[in-house]
């Protein structure tokens, strides 16, 4: 509601009424503007300034939008766990989806060594994944900065996992791009089909889960993500044509 640059540009008086507003939220949205000047004990003419430096032609239009600011940050209803993954299972684990896990695996398991990329929590999830694909010997990392330097022969023959939930975050799509032009092999997880990461890569699996935000967060559950990364993993380690080090009997 209020941006770093307008609270920069606040006189003392704005900052009166903005440390009003903040702690009294559900009052204002309710106040006659002569109420809330009598409140911070200012005029209402410097009310009606402050509501121009927010954006606002008036006190009517700034009531709106903190009321539906308000609305829009109150704690929503939260899916539980279980209902996460039944939804999961029933959507997405069909016989063309298996087959889906099987290509994508194959494909990870002919290259040299494994990419991570993903910010946010998707983020953790890539580091997570990179430690899991490297206990089943395949060499992963994950690239946690995003304008890392892409170049040269060490990204040769190399399979990229991406993950983002929206599948347009920019910073992972600028490193699927460079990927990409190195001839990587882009593997991606993304909650729906039709985004830019899911459209660019050369397998996508998506886990169609409902997104959930409370206020600006997003906490859309992360669980089909770490089912798919341990899937593939213990799949693409039953597709690498040799594991030396499993012992002395081989097994």
């Amino acid at each position: 509601m209020f941006t770093p640059e307008q609270i920069a540009r606040f006189s003392e008086l704005d900052y009166a009424i903005y440390d009003y507003v903040m702690k009294h939220p559900h009052e204002v949205a309710y106040m006659r503007i002569r109420e809330l000047a009598e409140s911070v004990h200012v005029s209402p003419p410097t009310v009606l300034r402050f509501c121009k430096k927010v954006g606002c032609d008036g006190f009517s239009e700034f009531k709106t939008k903190w009321k539906l600011y308000l609305r829009e940050n109150e704690r929503t209803s939260i899916i539980s766990s279980q209902e996460v993954l039944k939804e999961f299972f029933e959507r997405t684990l069909t016989a063309d989806y298996e087959r889906a896990i099987v290509d994508a695996a194959a494909a990870i398991a002919q290259a040299d060594h494994v990419i991570f990329v993903g910010s946010g929590s998707s983020g953790i999830l890539a580091e997570y994944g990179s430690r899991y694909f490297s206990a089943f010997q395949k060499f992963s990392v994950y690239i946690k900065d995003p304008f890392f330097p892409i170049y040269g022969h060490y990204f040769n023959n190399c399979a990229v996992i991406a993950l983002s939930v929206s599948g347009e975050t920019p910073h992972t799509l600028a490193q699927v791009h460079r990927f990409k032009e190195k001839g990587g092999t882009i593997i991606s997880i993304t909650n729906r089909k039709h985004c830019t990461l899911a459209n660019i890569s050369d397998y996508n699996l998506t886990y169609y889960t409902t997104p959930e935000r409370i206020g600006q967060t997003d906490v859309t559950t992360q669980l089909p993500v770490v089912y798919l990364l341990e899937r593939l993993a213990k799949e693409m380690y039953r597709l690498l044509p040799a594991q030396t080090d499993r012992g002395p009997s081989g097994r």
